[in-house]
């Protein structure tokens, strides 16, 4: 697969990716078709809104139809971003490895993918038959025309991933890999009747040792979870494999996730008209005549950028071309753009439309409109430390030839911003208010800005329009790849008991809640660096969330400290994923930048003391 820093799991410039990383000719049937799928997706949702709200004859088949078409989607851009190289994987340590070494380490790791996408086709097909035998409420069709699609994928991505491996491995090293991963799997089956009987042991052995085994030599974060679940009911369990597709199946579908491509376009339209650009230029002609006024701008431009992107990757490719050559005109070094521009972009990951707070309300039943509400305020508290911290170190800043912006420019440039500003609002305010659900506004919001970006900003050419398309079912294909295969390894979990057990022991840590929230800001901090937000959050949140509201904690306060917790976490060196992208968007070398960061992560660990301590920073609004 990729490195870290070349893979995006958020949505970055898309619209640029797509066009830099083509994939192979003969994807190109499959990718013609997640890209209509993705339109169809965000039509017939259209079509929905608009017959609920403006006929007010809803279409019970809606939702039914859109689920059919989501799953199709993620199964085939999976298997796009497959063919693109665009999983995400760890590569910090297969990075440290002699070249030799490494290539067989990488070569190791696609054969661990292409053995488990093998072992999983046949249970694939046998979920595809058994749900033949069920009907559909609303279309009365046989639900595998639905669940077909992760028989395909599973198909496709196992062909393409034997064609990668022989097209860029040595012979001699798939055949020493074939035999490391059959002999670990012979291992295993021999060993079966004593793994049966060694409990929570097995837990330790398979969906911590084996996943991070796979993680370490740099397999994706997706195949990571398949391969510890698979081995895991495989070796120590009498479960079918069956069980497993279904709980994949479980963790892709949710229709609360069907905003999450429709967002990761957004982000994407974002980028291609500009309406970010609009947004730092109106912010920088009202602030950036002040001593660490810059600092201020690019703060406050991730803060309202995110509410339109849903992205904090796309936060930071927005921003930083806009306004690093200003800042370093000014003194700033480049070590520190990248600490504030990393740090404010996991400040930003609460402001709505967050992916990270769909899935997690998605996973753990929490109120999507109550974490957008306390989204904006959480974020609002870490800005303000950020902020504090910034302008303590612009002491020093040239403010020499810099001047106030007249107020005809700045009424210009406002002009200019003004549909771009209201749209991170127009999407707090539907889904704050219970106006609409987030997928509902998600239609509106892509809508809004196609119409507003082609108008106002500058038009989108159907080739780039269709290559977005394309890169949206790629990237969403990866995102819930890995959401299905956390969820299948968070159910292997409590099927366990180790979650009533874990529950029962944090719930009596001495100093209650405390302890236990402090307990969870340093796993998730930890697990936000190693496997990034998404699957740290699928993996624990259905774990803590009850344990959570077992000792009084309120679900939104809770989550708005593991996000923060995890974004921390994320953007933390030398291991958190997230600073090596920023480090790769500002071109600044990681060894460089790394010294410098450490004081803006302090200020966003007061922040999220603050946060953790006073509930009613999260509560006040719902």
């Amino acid at each position: 697969m990729v490195d870290v820093a070349d893979t995006l799991t958020i949505p970055e410039n898309l619209s640029e990716n797509a066009d830099a990383r083509p994939g192979s000719a003969i994807m190109r049937p499959v990718e013609i078709v997640a890209a209509a799928l993705v339109a169809f997706i965000i039509g017939v949702l259209l079509l929905g809104v608009v017959s609920r709200y403006v006929f007010a004859l809803p279409f019970v088949w809606v939702d039914e139809v859109a689920s059919i078409a989501f799953i199709w989607l993620a199964m085939l851009g999976a298997a796009i971003a497959v063919d693109r190289n665009e999983h995400l994987r760890l590569t910090l340590f297969v990075g440290m490895m002699p070249t030799r070494l490494r290539e067989f380490v990488e070569t190791l790791a696609l054969t661990a993918v292409a053995a488990f996408l093998a072992a999983m086709v046949d249970p694939a097909i046998e979920y595809a038959v058994e749900e033949s035998y069920v009907t559909s409420a609303a279309l009365n069709i046989p639900v595998s025309w639905r669940v077909s699609a992760l028989a395909v994928g599973i198909v496709l991505m196992a062909l393409l991933t034997l064609r990668y491996l022989f097209k860029t491995a040595r012979l001699v090293d798939i055949a020493a890999a074939a035999l490391v991963v059959g002999g670990f799997g012979l291992a295993f089956w021999l060993l079966g009747p004593t793994l049966k009987g060694l409990g929570y042991y097995n837990i330790l052995i398979f969906l911590i040792g084996v996943v991070a085994a796979c993680l370490v030599a740099g397999v994706p974060i997706a195949f990571c979870f398949g391969l510890g679940t698979l081995a895991f009911l495989a070796f120590s369990t009498n479960v079918p494999i069956i069980v497993m597709v279904g709980r994949m199946d479980e963790g892709m579908s949710s229709l609360i996730l069907l905003s999450v491509p429709i967002f990761v376009l957004l982000g994407c339209i974002l980028d291609a008209t500009g309406m970010g650009k609009a947004i730092v230029d109106f912010l920088a002609s009202l602030l950036g005549h002040v001593r660490a006024g810059m600092s201020y701008v690019l703060l406050g431009s991730l803060y309202l950028v995110s509410g339109i992107s849903g992205s904090k990757v796309s936060d930071m490719a927005t921003v930083a071309p806009a306004l690093f050559p200003e800042m370093k005109r000014r003194g700033y070094k480049p070590k520190d753009l990248i600490a504030l521009l990393s740090t404010g972009a996991a400040m930003a990951d609460t402001v709505p439309p967050s992916i990270v707070l769909i899935v997690l309300g998605s996973v753990a039943g929490v109120s999507i409109a109550g974490l957008f509400n306390a989204g904006f305020v959480i974020a609002g508290v870490l800005l303000v430390a950020l902020a504090g911290l910034a302008r303590w170190k612009a002491a020093a800043e040239d403010m020499k030839g810099v001047r106030r912006a007249p107020l005809a420019v700045i009424g210009k440039v406002a002009l200019v911003a003004a549909p771009a500003l209201v749209l991170p609002f127009i999407i707090r305010a539907a889904v704050g208010g219970g106006v609409a659900t987030a997928t509902e506004v998600s239609t509106i919001a892509v809508l809004y800005a196609l119409v507003i970006g082609i108008v106002l900003y500058g038009g989108i050419g159907p080739r780039k329009f269709y290559a977005m398309l394309v890169e949206t079912a790629a990237l969403s294909g990866a995102i819930l790849m890995i959401l299905g295969t956390a969820l299948a390894m968070a159910w292997a979990l409590t099927q366990t008991g180790f979650a009533r057990d874990l529950a029962g022991f944090m719930a009596h840590l001495p100093g209650g809640w405390l302890s236990f929230m402090a307990v969870s800001i340093v796993v998730f901090m930890i697990l936000g660096c190693v496997l990034e937000g998404l699957p740290a959050i699928v993996l624990l949140a259905p774990l803590m969330f009850p344990i959570a509201k077992s000792l009084g904690i309120n679900d939104v306060h809770y989550a708005m400290v593991v996000v923060t917790a995890m974004n921390i976490g994320l953007m933390a060196p030398p291991i958190g994923i997230g600073f090596y992208i920023a480090c790769k968007i500002g071109n600044v070398s990681p060894d460089e930048a790394m010294g410098a960061i450490w004081p803006y992560l302090i200020a966003l660990l007061v922040g999220l003391v603050v946060i953790a301590l006073v509930p009613g920073l999260s509560t006040w609004v719902l």
